[in-house]
């Protein structure tokens, strides 16, 4: 099963975005940014890829152990 790369921090000005963080924003390609970069200077764009930045889920605490959230950013 493939699942969604949860990304530690913002990729803009680092904030921390744990699981259970509501700030979190992702693009179709799982960038990363809190809230307040998407939906401020971004206006919800992924300056990546040009996609639209919409809320991260949250993954069941449940199901962390077997499919943990990214220790470190992406390459």
């Amino acid at each position: 099963m493939s699942v969604l790369e949860l990304r530690p921090r913002c990729e803009r000005c680092g904030k921390p975005l744990p699981n259970e963080s509501p700030d979190a924003r992702i693009c179709t390609f799982e960038c990363t940014f809190c809230a307040q970069c998407a939906e401020g200077e971004l206006n919800s764009i992924c300056p990546n890829c040009g996609g639209n930045l919409v809320v991260r889920p949250i993954r069941p605490a449940e199901l962390l152990e077997r499919y943990p959230a990214a220790e470190s950013e992406a390459p």
